[in-house]
């Protein structure tokens, strides 16, 4: 019997979609095609290639409302917010080819009497992205468009909860013209994704998702003796620092959408917040002020702000966090009971702000994504940043203040892939997405970004005499 995986969408517990599994005979077979397509592929200009990728970004791009409701019902998106999720996916696409000419240009060396010599950046051959569900397609576009643009074949395993997805991409690259097999949308278990690291075709793997995820990543690829490359971007507990001459009430704002955006499921959601004790009672005020301006509730509805979790054991996990806090000393300063839909066992939860709190507490250590923050004042630049560097993550960290000089310095010292000044929760295609410590490795995006989607190769040439 054929195993199947099955979205359960966390709008009403209901199974949304099914789909089969591929059997490891056929993944296998899947990685093979890939590797063969790859070299036509690879053997097509790059400017037809940046044409046939920009045709399938507008193809997406006519498919928005489509998008929206999809994400709606497969990971509890508002659909209020669903298009944001086709213009981030644009927005990476056309940068990532815009700058490919350049950053897949030969590198030329200086002269030298008698000989010609550069560097050519050939693919790598297959790549496997593996996707989450929380951004789908931002997500995965951070590796997919370049990776192609590159002349490489793709292998996009999402997320089960997002399958369809995965496989709306492979329709919009095949409509644009991408040649059959040099795409493809895979539904793989956890046993036959590790099987696959052992192709010696698969040449690196993107990976987004839990730490422990990361590491089973690296050690099938260990164990399977093969050298394929890796970027992983995994947990995370990004902190922010709001400065005594912060603009509290802009801080506020931008910090609630960081807080609570995607009902906190982004990767760089801001989970922590120091305050200067100076401004401290100001700036809580105001946070919590734009929480209760929130509506929690379906997101199918245009007026809701504030979705289900991607599923109520994700919601649980979060009341457990918040419940513990509080046991310990912590103040709750939002009623649940203010937003009715929020029930236990089910995916739908209150937003929370919690003062009192310390570093003792998993709420301010352990990584919650989903509408809950602490906040903890602070005496001086020092404490904050002493108390932002005390994680074992390291994606994205903000400070908000009026002085550029000021959060320059201290962002020299905060351990973070992205230091962000009076913003936070959002990415720039035109800057390295990378992490540190327990947040991963590697890099994507920008120039930087091609770097391990290419493998380098060296023309070293005497020329014959006269030339």
């Amino acid at each position: 019997m054929t195993e199947m995986a099955s979205i359960i969408s966390p709008v009403n517990a209901a199974q949304y979609a099914q789909r089969p599994y591929l059997s490891e005979a056929e993944a296998r077979q899947s990685v093979v095609k890939a590797a063969a397509a790859q070299c036509q592929w690879q053997a097509t200009p790059l400017e037809q290639r940046i044409e046939v990728l920009g045709r399938a970004i507008d193809l997406l791009n006519e498919q928005r409302d489509e998008v929206a409701d999809e994400l709606a019902w497969q990971m509890g998106r508002p659909v209020s917010q669903g298009g944001g999720e086709v213009n981030g996916f644009s927005e990476r696409a056309r940068y990532m080819l815009q700058i490919a000419p350049r950053a897949l240009a030969d590198l030329e060396m200086p002269d030298k009497p008698g000989f010609k010599r550069y560097i050519r950046r050939d693919p790598v051959g297959v790549v496997l992205t593996i996707a989450p569900w929380n951004f789908p397609y931002m997500t995965a576009v951070n590796t997919v468009w370049p990776a192609l643009a590159a002349g490489n074949a793709v292998l996009l395993k999402h997320a089960q909860q997002t399958l369809l997805c995965a496989e709306r991409l492979q329709r919009v690259l095949e409509q644009a013209g991408v040649p059959e097999s040099v795409f493809q949308a895979v539904t793989l278990s956890h046993e036959t994704t590790a099987a696959i690291l052992q192709e010696p075709s698969i040449r690196f793997v993107s990976f987004t998702g839990s730490v422990r995820g990361g590491q089973s990543i690296q050690q099938a690829i260990a164990a399977s003796g093969q050298f394929a490359g890796t970027a992983l971007e995994l947990g995370g507990k990004d902190p922010a620092y709001v400065r005594a001459d912060a603009d509290i009430a802009g801080a506020a704002i931008n910090l609630a959408d960081g807080v609570f955006f995607n009902s906190g499921q982004s990767c760089c959601s801001v989970e922590r917040i120091y305050v200067h004790q100076d401004v401290y009672q100001t700036f809580v005020d105001a946070l919590v002020a734009e929480a209760r301006k929130l509506v929690l509730g379906d997101p199918l509805q245009p007026t809701t702000t504030l979705g289900p979790l991607v599923k109520a054991s994700a919601a649980d996990f979060v009341r457990g966090q918040i419940a513990d806090a509080v046991k310990s000393g912590a103040t709750a300063l939002i009623r649940p009971g203010d937003f009715p839909k929020d029930q236990p066992g089910t995916a739908y939860l209150a937003p929370q702000i919690l003062t009192g709190v310390n570093h003792s507490m998993r709420v301010m250590t352990e990584e919650s994504f989903g509408p809950v923050v602490g906040i903890m004042p602070v005496a001086s630049d020092e404490e904050a940043v002493n108390l932002m560097n005390d994680s074992e993550f390291g994606l994205t960290a903000s400070i908000w203040t009026r002085d550029s000089h000021v959060a320059e310095r201290l962002g020299s010292d905060i351990q973070t892939g992205t230091l962000f000044m009076n913003r936070c929760d959002v990415l720039d295609p035109a800057l390295a997405w990378t992490g540190v410590k327990q947040t991963g490795r590697g890099a994507c995006l920008s120039e930087l970004g091609y770097d391990t989607l290419t493998q380098p190769k060296s023309f070293h040439l005497r020329l014959p005499s006269g030339d």
